[in-house]
C-alpha cells in the first residue's frame, strides 16, 4: 500500500531479488573460506587484501554519511530524493568495527612499526614510537569508529523517524549536527588514513595524504549513490521522484570530484617530486618501476581521464545508462587505487591478483551488499518526511 505525504507518493521499501541476495550470501561464505585458506598458505597476501578491502568499504560507508551531512548542512533541495540512498551505505558502518577487530590480529603482519626488531636501531621509527605503537593505534581507530557510529545512529535515526512523524524539526537537528560531524570526520578519517594505509610504510609521510584518501572516498561514494539511483529508478521505485535534472546534478558531482581527486593526487606527487627528499620519494619510486608503472598509468588514464571525458558533456550527465556505466568504472578504479596504496609495500615486482584477492574482495562485497539491501528492505527508499522533497520534484535546470 502507498501513502501520500506532502503530496508525494511514498515508493515504499525495496526488497532485492532472492537470487541476488543468495549471490551475496555466497560471496560472504567464499570470502571467509578464502581468507582462512589465505592465512595458511600466504598470510602476507591475505592480510594485504584484508586491509585493502577493509579500507575501501569503510570509505564507501563513510562517504554515504558525508554526502547526507552536506545535504543537511546546505539545505540542498535537489538531493532530497537521493539522500536516503546515501544513508543506506552507512548500514555497513557497524560491521567496520568487526573488520577492525579482525585487522587487529594482522597488525604485526602488516605494519613494520609493530615489530620491535624493525624499530630497534632505526632512528626514524624510534622517533615515531610515541605515536606508532599498537595500543595508541587501536585507541585512535576505535575513537574514530565511535564518532562515526554515534553520528550515523543519531542523524540517520532522525531521518528515519521523520518518515513516520513528518516533523520538520528533525531536519533542523541534523542540520545542527552536521557541521560538528564534518569537523570530527575530517580529523578522524585523516587519522584512520594515516594509521591504516600511510603507516604501512612508516618511513614515508605526506601531510596531504588524508585529503587524497578523502577524495577517493567521495569519488567512490558518489558512484555508488549514482548506481543505486539508476537501478532503483529502472525498477520503478524512483520513476516519479528522480528526473534527468537530478541525474544531471549527481553527474556534475561525479565530474567535479574526478577533477578534485586528480588535483590532489597531482599536488601530492608534485610537492614530493620537487622537494626530492629520500624519505618521501621512496613511496613513488616503488610505484613507478616494475609492473606498478602500469597501475600508476591506469590511475591517470582510467581513474581521471576516462570519467572526465565521458562526463564532460551535459547530455552524458543526463543519461542514466552512461552514468551507470561510468559509476561502475569509478568504483573499480577506486578499488585499484586503494590496491595501489597497499600492495607495493609487500610486493615490489607488481600487483598480485589471484584467488585470495578475488575471494576476500567478494567476501567484503557480499557483506556490504547485504547490509545495504537489508536497510532498503526495512526502510523507505526515499526520505518521504523531508520538507524539501515536494519542492525537489519541480527541480529544473
Amino acid at each position: 500500500m502507498t501513502i501520500r505525504l506532502n503530496r508525494v507518493q511514498n515508493p515504499g521499501t525495496f526488497d532485492a531479488p532472492a537470487p541476488f541476495k543468495m549471490m551475496l550470501l555466497t560471496f560472504c561464505v567464499l570470502g571467509a573460506l578464502t581468507f582462512a585458506i589465505g592465512l595458511s598458505v600466504s598470510p602476507t597476501r591475505a592480510w594485504a587484501s584484508f586491509v585493502h578491502n577493509h579500507f575501501y568499504f569503510m570509505s564507501l560507508a563513510l562517504g554515504g554519511l558525508f554526502f547526507a551531512s552536506i545535504q543537511w548542512l546546505t539545505g540542498a533541495m535537489w538531493s532530497a530524493p537521493l539522500r536516503r540512498l546515501s544513508e543506506s551505505l552507512t548500514a555497513y558502518l557497524p560491521l567496520v568495527l568487526l573488520s577492525f577487530a579482525i585487522l587487529y590480529f594482522g597488525i604485526q603482519s602488516l605494519y613494520p612499526w609493530s615489530n620491535p626488531e624493525h624499530v630497534f636501531g632505526d632512528p626514524i621509527l624510534e622517533g615515531k614510537t610515541g605515536y606508532l605503537n599498537t595500543g595508541f593505534f587501536v585507541i585512535r581507530n576505535l575513537l574514530g569508529l565511535a564518532v562515526w557510529l554515534f553520528f550515523s545512529k543519531v542523524m540517520i535515526g532522525n531521518s528515519l523517524k521523520q518518515d513516520i512523524s513528518g516533523d520538520h524539526r528533525l531536519t533542523e537537528r541534523n542540520r545542527s549536527l552536521s557541521p560538528v560531524f564534518l569537523i570530527l570526520f575530517a580529523i578522524t578519517f585523516t587519522s584512520a588514513s594515516f594509521d591504516q594505509l600511510m603507516s604501512l610504510d612508516p618511513h614515508w609521510f605526506s601531510t596531504i595524504f588524508g585529503v587524497y584518501c578523502f577524495a577517493g572516498l567521495f569519488y567512490a561514494a558518489l558512484a555508488a549513490i549514482c548506481l543505486l539511483t539508476v537501478y532503483l529508478k529502472s525498477q520503478g521505485k524512483l520513476k516519479e521522484l528522480v528526473n534527468e535534472n537530478h541525474l544531471h546534478d549527481l553527474g556534475k558531482f561525479m565530474f567535479a570530484f574526478t577533477i578534485f581527486w586528480a588535483y590532489i593526487g597531482f599536488s601530492q606527487f608534485m610537492l614530493i617530486w620537487y622537494a626530492n627528499l629520500p624519505e618521501e620519494t621512496g613511496y613513488y619510486l616503488k610505484r613507478m618501476h616494475s609492473n606498478w608503472y602500469y597501475v600508476s598509468a591506469f590511475l591517470l588514464v582510467g581513474k581521471f581521464l576516462t570519467p572526465f571525458f565521458l562526463l564532460i558533456t551535459r547530455s552524458a550527465k543526463r543519461n542514466s545508462r552512461v552514468l551507470a556505466g561510468v559509476a561502475v568504472f569509478m568504483l573499480i578504479a577506486q578499488w585499484i587505487d586503494v590496491l595501489w596504496m597497499v600492495q607495493p609495500e609487500f610486493f615490489s615486482d607488481g600487483p598480485v591478483f589471484g584467488f585470495i584477492e578475488i575471494g576476500v574482495t567478494l567476501g567484503f562485497s557480499g557483506i556490504f551488499g547485504i547490509t545495504v539491501a537489508r536497510f532498503l528492505r526495512k526502510n523507505n527508499v526515499v526520505a518521504i518526511g523531508d520538507p524539501r522533497l515536494a519542492e525537489s520534484l519541480r527541480h529544473e535546470q
